[in-house]
């Protein structure tokens, strides 16, 4: 790609949301015109095909609506749900024509988080090989009945976490919401001061900054969830039960801490080099204990393809557990965790 001086990109985008609603915008429509292409009544193959073959051509850019829609203004906002709400509707046809079975289009949204998934992390594979694994993950993800483990998971009772002690706690319990809510960019110094009875200035004296109350929020959510991992894998008795503990582990993590889980997913990225690296140092960690149990489980697994597979998973809880508006029942615990282990293949 040639270079582009900033000032020339104002020939393009009158400024840089334009720009971002753009890219925004461009998933979505692409998504449309591949459904568009496949015929009415054709099967989940062909609709999971489809949205397969453009989500991993332009994995770069996918994750921009899935994290960042916040930004975006309200017109924008209603444009790209209709959009996406077109592209769930033709995959939820297709999958209760072929899978009829009760659940609006849960097993639809799951199928797409699991594809959807591969814009999320930077796994080196093959782009017909990422095709054909998560195409098979979204396919199992599809014909998953989600009451199917109803009674047989353990309940999971996650560690709880610390008690807001101090001042500094108090200042990260209150921050996390609001980066969950609004996105760490838009939030000031002054909401999160406000949030716990400070003037601002006083941040200054537990932080250094609001990216540090970021990845503190980040090292909490590695190692509230490291400790529930350490957990569930004490009395499991071989490799399928251990990723079905796991399974159910991150599923409960993802209901119990759904704004702490959010702000560690979406804002990561905006950590600078050295506050970054002990947290994506502690998210190697976890997904080696899930790539190490799943490839036991399915041995033809190369490392590679098990951790496609293992973030498929998570992209079937999150996507999963939104549409279930993060309602925490064991049901809807159950039926995620039903799913996710369709997305893992056992």
């Amino acid at each position: 790609m040639i270079p582009t001086p900033a000032a020339a990109l104002y020939r393009h985008f009158p400024n840089k949301y334009a720009l971002f609603a753009e890219c925004a915008a461009v998933t979505a429509d692409r998504l449309v015109t591949a459904l568009d292409e496949v015929p009415p009544g054709a099967g989940p193959g062909d609709v999971l095909g489809a949205v397969t073959r453009v989500t991993v051509a332009h994995r770069a850019a996918g994750g921009v609506y899935r994290w960042e829609a916040r930004y975006l203004n309200r017109e924008d906002r209603r444009h790209l749900r209709a959009r996406f709400g077109y592209v769930v509707g033709r995959v939820d046809e297709a999958v209760q024509r072929a899978y009829p079975l009760p659940g609006e289009r849960l097993r639809a949204v799951a199928a797409l988080g699991a594809i959807g998934s591969i814009t999320m992390h930077h796994t080196s594979i093959a782009q017909r090989r990422a095709e054909e694994l998560l195409l098979a993950s979204a396919l199992r993800v599809a014909a998953t009945d989600p009451a199917a483990v109803r009674g047989s998971v353990r309940p999971v009772e996650l560690p709880a976490p610390p008690v807001p002690r101090t001042r500094s706690a108090e200042i990260l319990a209150a921050a996390v919401p609001l980066f969950a809510r609004d996105g760490f960019a838009s939030v000031t110094n002054g909401q999160i001061a406000q949030a716990v009875g400070l003037a601002p200035s006083a941040l200054y004296r537990h932080y250094s900054g609001k990216v540090d109350i970021l990845a503190a929020a980040c090292l909490q959510a590695a190692a509230l969830l490291a400790r529930g991992v350490d957990q569930c894998l004490r009395e499991v008795s071989g490799p399928h039960d251990a990723v079905v503990a796991l399974a159910a582990t991150h599923v409960a993590y993802s209901f119990e801490y759904t704004a702490l889980n959010s702000v560690a997913e979406a804002e990561i990225a905006g950590l600078p080099a050295d506050l970054r690296r002990p947290v994506a140092l502690a998210q190697r960690e976890h997904i080696a204990v899930w790539e190490q149990q799943l490839r036991l489980a399915r041995p033809e697994l190369d490392p590679r393809q098990a951790r496609v597979l293992v973030h498929a998973g998570f992209g079937v809880a999150v996507e999963a557990g939104r549409r279930l508006r993060w309602r925490d029942t064991p049901d809807h615990r159950e039926a995620v965790t039903a799913l996710v282990m369709g997305a893992l293949g056992l």
